[in-house]
């Protein structure tokens, strides 16, 4: 039988083979191998990549509701202008200029807009959502405390998971991982572009078959938990650890029993998993999905935690997404590892103001943006050329904001 390695550098030579990247099999397979991260993220390779991780990397699946439920919909047009740079654009410019491959709009519960410009995009593709898996293992982790799986959120990540006693993370809490506040690591932990960045080490263990754990282990303590956001994935690793732990199985059983059946998921989902023995998804970066069933999380989130009357989340678990109350997350204080116009509170990205608003975000453009006083859930999924980029982000928000002001004036 294939293994998952031999399957993943066929892949890749033959999609490089297709758009002149690659140097064919033998050596060149070998560097695909060892230069896979750099490959997979390209343009225009990334919008195929982030279509097809199932084709290169082992995966765990979450399976659709077995009752599914759509969203009721009424499409029409979205002739929003928003304003940017100095002038006015429309969606479309939005889309040509953040390389969208998946929009759609929900308003009051109704799915009101829907496009799909990625080439391999549609309503039922499952689209690598990066960082905004982030948000999901949120709502799992609101679950598991409603359930009285986690005791609280002063559970110690120690409690859970006695192998981390010792570590940076041995003391954090719950509350600490979900706000990027472990204490563990420097400024320097997530930069992509340097490549002995912990990060990619990380990224190297998850792709090329070494131990998450030995990652994780090997990252010190700076500060103590709680005092300085530093924005990490390793912190939502260990979170979902931690979830795992406490409920007793995978966090791809948990999320198809707990998250994926009661809100009606019209698709099958899943999550990625490392190459290495014993395989594990990760809860900060690896799951995929439809925007549709995405837009359900953000419906759940933008009404409470609440969905057809059972209320999945504790009560005021939506509210803590809209801010943190804690000086150090709020708009504009995040320092080095965050970006101006967002704070932060619980995984997810917060816009502040009047609205309080908030988004998951995920490398490379992808967005599931909450506004609970307007009832409007967008999600965005994209394919940056690059993991980060302030201009397309910023831009991103200035029309979104522009979608939700069109919704509520009921043009």
């Amino acid at each position: 039988m294939e293994s998952s390695r031999s399957r993943a550098i066929r892949s890749l030579a033959a999609l490089a083979a297709a758009t002149g990247l690659g140097a064919g099999l033998g050596a060149g397979a070998m560097w695909l191998w060892r230069n896979q991260a750099e490959v997979v993220t390209r343009r225009p390779i990334n919008e195929w990549t982030f279509t097809h991780m199932d084709a290169l990397m082992p995966t765990q699946e979450v399976p659709r509701s077995g009752a599914p439920r759509p969203l009721p919909r009424a499409a029409r047009p979205l002739p929003v202008v928003y304003e940017y740079g100095g002038r006015r654009r429309t969606m479309g410019e939005l889309h040509d200029a953040t390389n969208t491959t998946g929009f759609v709009v929900v308003h009051r519960g109704v799915l009101v807009h829907e496009t799909y410009p990625g080439r391999f995009a549609g309503p039922h593709t499952r689209f690598q959502l990066f960082s905004l898996t982030k948000s999901v293992t949120s709502v799992l982790v609101g679950m598991a405390l409603a359930e009285g799986d986690i005791g609280s959120l002063a559970d110690r990540v120690a409690d859970h998971r006695p192998d981390l006693a010792g570590t940076a993370y041995a003391e954090a809490t719950v509350e600490d991982l979900l706000r990027m506040s472990s204490g563990a690591g420097d400024e320097y932990l997530e930069d992509y572009p340097d490549p002995s960045a912990t990060i990619n080490d990380f990224e190297r263990a998850v792709t090329g078959g070494g131990s998450l754990l030995a990652v994780l282990k090997g990252v010190p303590a700076t500060v103590p938990p709680g005092t300085r956001f530093n924005y990490s994935t390793l912190d939502t690793q260990v979170l979902g650890w931690v979830l795992e732990a406490a409920v007793g199985m995978p966090i791809a059983e948990y999320a198809a029993d707990r998250l994926w059946d009661r809100i009606g998921a019209e698709d099958d989902a899943y999550y990625f998993l490392t190459r290495e023995r014993p395989r594990t998804a990760l809860a900060g970066g690896s799951f995929n999905a439809t925007v549709r069933d995405l837009a359900k999380v953000g419906l759940l989130m933008a009404r409470d935690g609440v969905h057809d009357g059972e209320r999945l989340l504790p009560e005021g678990w939506a509210e803590r997404a809209r801010g943190a109350g804690e000086p150090h997350l709020e708009v504009g204080k995040l320092g080095p590892t965050g970006l101006p116009h967002y704070g932060y509170s619980d995984l997810w990205w917060t816009l502040g103001g009047e609205r309080r608003a908030f988004t998951g975000l995920g490398i490379h453009g992808q967005f599931l943006w909450v506004d609970p006083d307007a009832d409007v859930v967008i999600v965005k999924t994209s394919a940056w050329p690059t993991a980060d980029d302030h201009d397309r982000d910023a831009e991103t928000v200035a029309a979104l904001r522009a979608v939700v002001a069109y919704l509520e004036d009921g043009r």
